[in-house]
């Protein structure tokens, strides 16, 4: 059999579901899924990273001057 990588995300609870047409020349057959994270994405790092800069602003939030067109002799 072929192997299909399908890209997933699961659910707010948790659960992964799947809906693979695989056509009816692999009907009736067995099958064997294996789940891994996508480790692409660093998301440990990027969660802890959240965790330690969130809340960690100290101070006011400045805006600068807007910028004023200059000043050009008239034609």
């Amino acid at each position: 059999m072929t192997r299909i990588t399908v890209q997933s995300r699961t659910g707010p609870d948790g659960t992964l579901r799947l809906d693979l047409p695989l056509g009816k020349e692999l009907a009736d057959r067995d099958v064997s899924i294996t789940i891994e994270p996508d480790s692409s994405v660093p998301q440990q790092e990027h969660l802890e990273f959240l965790r330690t800069t969130a809340g960690a602003w100290q101070g006011d939030f400045e805006r600068p001057a807007p910028n004023c067109p200059e000043e050009r002799d008239t034609l």
